[in-house]
């Protein structure tokens, strides 16, 4: 098994982050078959394979992904992407 963790700061303000992260989320929903809810500013999500949370504050975002055994032998691309994803959605 493995861990992903990114945090990154941001300029966005929580709410326009947390919209972020929901259209974010959505898009992962449709695509990949991911199941999510909000607790609080922490958006919790899984699918077969994978599970983890992205918290969303004024200033940062943290998202943490573990990934089951098959899905680990693609770690570095799968952070690889979230950096990039997260880079783009958080550049005010």
């Amino acid at each position: 098994m493995a861990r992903i963790t990114v945090d990154r700061p941001h300029n966005l303000g929580i709410e326009a982050a947390r919209g972020k992260a929901e259209k974010l989320a959505e898009r992962l929903a449709r695509e990949y078959d991911v199941r999510y809810q909000w607790k609080g500013d922490t958006l919790e999500f899984k699918r077969s394979g994978a599970d983890g949370w992205l918290a969303v504050s004024e200033d940062r975002v943290l998202l943490q992904l573990n990934l089951g055994l098959l899905l680990s032998v693609m770690s570095g691309k799968i952070k690889s992407e979230i950096e990039d994803v997260l880079d783009k959605e958080l550049d005010a």
